[in-house]
């Protein structure tokens, strides 16, 4: 459902003519009540600039009607009142809470790449379901909010139902509880937010969702080191991180950039995973290393990490992906599969699910 912080964020975006500000630094909007999928508000305006404030009126809705989980927006205009409480303005603010749990949730652990294009969310899915395979209750959290793909990979495309208007229930999908914000989007809407909307997503997703008793949370975290790092990092309790890079240099220099976040941000690096480490030609047998080979074992071994898996390069895997039924369920019997199995048969023999 629609956070305030996410409406507040959306007005912001719109200039009020009178004053050249946003309508909410310029104290336009008040009385603004965020509800379920209903968002209210009026704007008090002078009334020599009621035609103009009834374009920004109609603006308003408009884009506040294209936030995730808004189903109904009401905006009325009155005449100005002067001595009117701003009810925007920020309050005190409150001391900073350390990092919080997720209710149900025993084990929370990040999937995180140091550039996109690498497979994080393809070894995410896989991952997730071969823990599940093993008696695991899981849950899988598509935290790439620019470019979700968890609902494709692990075939969902039903949009999650919201008994009373706060609670989001997720979906299944082979054995793993799911949730993405790609699932409350329109199919091909584009997400233009900026960092107060996208930490406000995350939190929501973290924390209204139904995620029930899980033995492990993964998340799918976006490519980098920005907002959602940052917030999942430092607003939850993450007992680590998994960092999945090729074996090529342009990768690896990225991936050094993300260990170095979570380091700094004391989030434990609990392994690194080589993915498209070998491609083996299916007509010949031929071993060729597309990416170099390697260079992720190296890596690992510098920082004083595992190296928790080398996931070959395979048609399969790209086929299963593409068509909702990740490999580890495709071809359970795999030698694909396998390699993913073992990751899982490794975090559950170090305790970390």
């Amino acid at each position: 459902m629609a956070t305030r912080d996410a409406v507040v964020e959306a007005l912001k975006q719109i200039t009020d003519p009178a004053s050249g500000k946003d309508i909410v630094e310029a104290g336009v909007v008040r009385a603004l009540t965020v509800e379920g999928g209903q968002v209210r508000f009026v704007m008090e305006i002078d009334p020599k600039m009621a035609e103009r404030m009834e374009t920004v009126r109609l603006l308003a809705e408009e884009r506040l009607g294209q936030l995730p989980g808004v189903e109904k927006v009401a905006v009325m205009l009155t005449a100005h009142a002067d001595k009117a409480p701003p009810d925007l303005k920020p309050a005190a603010k409150p001391k900073p809470a350390g990092p919080q749990a997720v209710p149900g949730v025993k084990h929370i652990i990040a999937i995180a790449s140091g550039k996109g294009g690498v497979g994080k969310s393809t070894v995410a899915a896989n991952l997730a379901v071969a823990l599940a395979a093993q008696g695991r209750k899981v849950g899988l959290l598509d935290a790439d909010i620019y470019g979700p793909s968890q609902p494709r990979m692990m075939g969902v495309s039903k949009r999650p139902a919201s008994p009373d208007g706060k609670t989001i229930i997720p979906l299944q999908a082979h054995g793993v509880t799911m949730m993405s914000i790609g699932l409350m989007m329109k199919d091909g809407q584009a997400v233009v937010w900026r960092g107060p909307m996208l930490m406000g997503a995350l939190q929501q997703m973290m924390l209204q969702v139904a995620w029930g008793e899980l033995d492990v949370l993964l998340i799918d975290l976006p490519p980098g080191t920005g907002d959602v790092q940052l917030t999942l990092s430092q607003k939850f309790a993450v007992d680590g991180a998994i960092i999945v890079s090729t074996p090529q240099d342009v990768a690896l220099l990225d991936a050094r950039k993300g260990i170095d976040m979570f380091r700094q941000l004391k989030t434990p690096i609990l392994g690194m995973i080589e993915n498209m480490s070998t491609h083996i030609c299916s007509n010949c047998g031929h071993e060729e290393h597309v990416f170099g080979h390697g260079g992720v074992k190296a890596e690992a071994e510098a920082l004083g990490v595992p190296l928790l898996a080398e996931i070959p390069l395979h048609l399969d895997i790209r086929l299963a992906a593409d068509g909702g039924t990740p490999i580890v369920a495709a071809q359970p019997d795999s030698a694909q599969a396998a390699a993913f199995a073992r990751v899982a048969q490794n975090m559950i023999a170090r305790g970390l699910v």
